[in-house]
């Protein structure tokens, strides 16, 4: 067991004065940013360096409540420590230099760092000692020290005997607010997914409590640094399955110093068209099948006419007193030889002008005419070439496409002849889908795989722009439709996966990562599986694992190694009238119980009667999805609001939320309050994925209330 002091000691004296000089160097460093002058060449040139310089600054800024490092390496003075012989680190979120220039605080993304986080008394990597610091108010309250040049001073895992007191904490400390960064706890399989090089993509399957999404949040943050001028001029992005999963995580990268990354959902991400509608199952299974992009390939192509059909007698341009004839004949095989090059509708539309004008230039040059670019280019813009583009290659506006593929049988039995059935095609019309078939594309209502087919449209017409590197969160729940939009935000960049196959919940949820890594277009992609947890007490995975045979068969169980008594508790209430007033006590015993944060899940049919009986009853709450928005802070700039709004993020708001189930992916509290099991698993068709997901939320204590029988399985 590592050996554990406490404030008084000597040692965390010493600690604590360098972590106030290393607060002091950061202040200084932070004014020194805040001093610094932009003066480009031009007025962009000195807003871009002014826009750096004010990230630069807001990077810099110091939470008092955060310590700035969390550990110290100490390595031998023996050649395996290499360039670090005889030297000792700091570890922390980012780092921190003194006005000479010498490090005080190494970043934990830094080459150095990696041995924090990996090396063990078997494979030392050159270390003497690793220390831990243990926290309260961002002051150092004790140290731990792990020798690590005998074998016999290992470290058991967190929550075992002989474990890391330090380290257990910081896994059980009671949250509230959003989710909190793990750079002090990341276990060394984590590590290896989090360094994984820039250019290779990662799918996790990860079980819950096993720190996938933070793992996912950590590497791009890695990247940031490792490869930062690649990513910021790429681009990064994390897609979430919802705007509550985004509240939930968007303070984990700003805490590690990282602002440049940008959160959105899948909807938010396609939103070419307003989304207000929801589509029955079976449309929505037809509507996200990978399918769906050949048939609209095959629409968008229909569109091209022959010149036999359109322009019979071909085109005639008129230069100074000569004429210049193309044939329908000719202007057809210019089509063809276009649309041989396997390029975008929009890049083949735009290349047959210069190809019709480049016929043209050929029969003047034969003529003894001199030619140049100037003159090919104006052919070009003429308006017979003009109208020929328009006519044989006309202009497509991707909403135009879906909007006809639902509104006309005809044109849709086309496109979808051999790709759909019938029956398929009549369940994706206007008609089987919305109450009044929409007369235009302005009047639709349009829903989120109707986005999907638009944005898939758009790309096939013009393809979008690819980022560095797309972190994809809660993946399992996605259509290969969805897939392939997000993929093709990363198609000459690389991708962090994150799911659980475990807690799939659509109609059109993954079978497989092999082919969801298809639809998104990284077949090539590592797979690594996370399944011991840090976060889910023992006895609760194994009560939520009980599912798994019938929920997710094949999927290996997860465990967990934490053990902690009191954290399952099942009450039945016989009657059904008093099952919400039973919550209701079962709410105020949580809050009464410990600190931290408490969430009360409940069908979502159910949520509301469960906020009214607890405000009845004067307990103080939220409801997850209808939080209002955050009030402004008067008289601060907009760098100032965000960094009080970040510090205040763990303290304001009420500890008790009231979640729907369906919102309740991703997240996690103190005290997991389970209202009617039966209801949840009865909403909807994958009802045992989502009880799985509910069970799986609880950090300390999970706490069954119901009236009706449990599922078999939990019985």
């Amino acid at each position: 067991m590592p050996e554990y002091s406490d404030a008084a000691d000597p040692i965390v004296v010493t600690e604590q004065s360098h972590l106030d000089e290393s607060r002091a160097a950061l202040k200084s460093m932070r004014e020194e940013a805040l001093t610094l002058r932009a003066e480009g060449g031009n007025a962009v040139s000195t807003e871009n360096l002014l826009a750096a310089l004010r990230n630069r600054a807001k990077a810099l800024m110091d939470d008092p409540n955060i310590p700035l490092f969390f550990g110290r390496l100490d390595y031998g003075d023996i050649p395996e420590a290499h360039e670090f012989r005889g030297e000792h680190y700091y570890i922390g979120r980012r780092h921190v230099h003194d006005a000479s220039g010498e490090p005080m605080v190494i970043d934990w993304r830094a080459p150095v760092s990696t041995a924090f986080y990996r090396a063990t008394p078997k494979v030392p990597m050159g270390l003497d000692r690793r220390r831990r610091f243990g926290f309260a108010q961002g002051a150092i309250t004790g140290y731990e020290d792990e020798p690590l040049s005998d074998p016999a001073s290992a470290v058991a895992p967190a929550g075992e005997p002989g474990a890391s007191r330090i380290l257990t904490d910081e896994i059980e400390r009671p949250r509230s607010g959003p989710m909190r960064d793990i750079v002090s706890t990341i276990q060394p399989e984590q590590d290896e997914i989090v360094r994984a090089d820039v250019g290779v993509s990662v799918c996790v399957q990860g079980a819950p409590g096993t720190g996938k999404t933070a793992v996912g949040l950590h590497r791009v943050a890695f990247l940031l640094y490792a490869h930062r001028d690649r990513l910021r001029r790429g681009g990064s992005l994390v897609v979430g399955p919802n705007k509550e999963f985004l509240k939930y995580i968007e303070q984990v990268l700003p805490a590690l110093g990282e602002i440049e990354v940008g959160q959105t959902t899948v909807d938010d991400l396609v939103a070419r068209v307003k989304i207000t509608a929801t589509d029955p199952p079976q449309s929505g299974v037809v509507k996200g099948d990978a399918r769906m992009a050949q048939v609209l390939h095959n629409s968008i192509w229909s569109r091209l006419r022959t010149a036999r059909e359109a322009l019979p007698e071909g085109i005639m341009i008129v230069r100074g007193s000569r004429r210049w004839r193309v044939p329908a004949s000719e202007l057809d095989e210019l089509v063809a030889v276009t649309k041989e090059r396997d390029v975008r509708y929009g890049a083949g539309r735009a290349m047959l002008a210069p190809r019709i004008a480049h016929a043209i230039l050929s029969r003047m040059e034969a003529a003894g005419e001199t030619t140049d670019d100037r003159t090919q280019n104006a052919v070009a813009r003429t308006s017979e070439v003009r109208k020929a583009v328009n006519l044989l290659w006309p202009a497509i506006d991707p909403v135009k496409v879906v909007f006809e593929l639902y509104s006309d049988p005809e044109v849709l039995a086309a496109a979808a002849e051999g790709i759909l059935t019938p029956e398929e095609q009549a369940g994706i019309a206007w008609t089987a889908t919305r109450p009044k078939a929409p007369r235009t594309p302005g009047t639709a209502k349009w829903s989120s795989a109707d986005a999907v087919l638009v944005d898939e449209a758009h790309d096939q017409l013009d393809r979008l722009p690819s980022l560095a590197h797309v972190v994809l969160d809660e993946a399992q729940d996605l259509s290969a439709m969805q897939y392939r939009a997000v993929g093709r935000r990363c198609s000459t960049g690389s991708l962090t996966v994150l799911g659980d196959i475990a807690q799939g919940t659509t109609p059109w949820a993954t079978p497989s990562w092999a082919e969801t890594l298809k639809h998104l277009g990284k077949p090539e992609a590592l797979i690594e599986e996370l399944t011991l947890g840090f976060r889910v007490p023992r006895q609760i995975i194994d009560f939520a694992a009980k599912l798994l045979p019938d929920a997710a068969p094949g999927l290996l169980p997860p465990t967990s190694v934490r053990q902690q008594g009191g954290a399952l508790e099942i009450d039945a209430v016989p009657d059904q009238a008093d099952l919400v007033e039973a919550m209701v006590t079962a709410a105020q015993l949580a809050l009464e119980l410990q600190e931290g944060s408490v969430g009360l899940i409940t069908a979502d049919a159910r949520a509301a009667d469960v906020a009214a009986a607890l405000a009845t009853a004067g307990v103080e709450h939220t409801v997850l999805g209808s939080e209002p928005a955050a009030p402004a802070i008067e008289g601060a700039t907009e760098t100032e609001a965000e960094l009080v709004e970040s510090l205040l993020a763990d303290t304001v708001g009420p500890r008790l939320v009231v979640v729907p189930a369906t919102l309740a992916k991703g997240l996690e509290y103190d005290q997991v309050l389970v209202l009617e099991p039966a209801e949840i698993v009865a909403a909807e068709p994958r009802g045992l994925r989502r009880l799985y997901v509910v069970l799986t939320r609880a950090v300390s204590r999970l706490h069954v209330v119901h009236s009706a029988p449990l599922p078999v399985q939990l019985r």
